[in-house]
């Protein structure tokens, strides 16, 4: 699969020793393998921190320069009030699956279909699809994830100039059934006007209760990508 490269100016190398990347590169490289582990997963800067022996502002600091560099972005949390979304952590990840794997130490290991892990790794790729494609085109989307307190989840939000929000939940699935839609036909319900879709491995596209039901790679077309 071809993967598109984001549309930004790469970071320097006086940009690079100016974060003194150089100067810190122990506790940075245990960083790139802790941040590997939680990979598209919410950031606890806290824990981070401890299992690396530094500052939270520090972590803080390392992620921005993965940003900067073009290794990772920030699925940031959704809210309509800017100030309440900063006040939520992010999700994280890297630019490219294989990347987090090899940080993580896990790129040897056998993927099998209809385990938790190959739904996860299923996940992350159409997202970074999604993100790749998005950057490519300069559409000037913007992306987030939602959870509840009870911990019911949107896997991606797009927030679409004159459009409505796109609600999107990946499954890895090759047969979707109604019993997989219930947290996206309830968030389709709370969010007025807005588009939903669940794209998976089902081959077959429809519609059920107002959600889109289609082959991945028809859900990229409809998300204009």
């Amino acid at each position: 699969m071809h993967f598109y490269i984001p549309m930004h100016s790469p970071i320097t190398k006086e940009e690079i020793q100016a974060e003194q990347i150089v100067r810190n590169l122990e506790p940075f490289r245990n960083f790139l393998e802790v941040a590997a582990q939680s990979n598209s997963k919410i950031i606890s800067y806290a824990n981070i921190a401890r299992n690396v022996n530094v500052g939270i502002k520090t972590v803080q600091s390392y992620f921005q320069i993965l940003e900067d560099t073009l290794l990772g972005f920030l699925l940031q949390p959704f809210h309509l009030s800017i100030r309440k979304r900063q006040r939520q952590n992010p999700k994280f990840y890297f630019i490219d699956t294989g990347i987090a794997r090899a940080l993580s130490r896990t790129l040897t290991l056998d993927i099998k279909p209809h385990t938790s892990q190959y739904g996860d790794l299923f996940e992350q790729f159409i997202i970074l699809e999604i993100y790749k494609r998005s950057n490519y085109k300069m559409n000037d989307y913007r992306f987030s994830y939602l959870r509840t307190k009870d911990n019911a989840e949107i896997d991606l939000i797009i927030e679409r100039p004159d459009m409505p929000l796109a609600l999107i939940e990946i499954k890895s699935s090759k047969h979707i059934d109604h019993t997989q839609l219930r947290t996206i036909s309830r968030f389709r319900q709370d969010i007025a006007q807005c588009d939903a879709f669940c794209l998976s491995q089902d081959p077959i596209a429809r519609t059920y209760n107002g959600i889109q039901i289609l082959p991945w790679q028809q859900g990229l077309e409809a998300l204009g990508l």
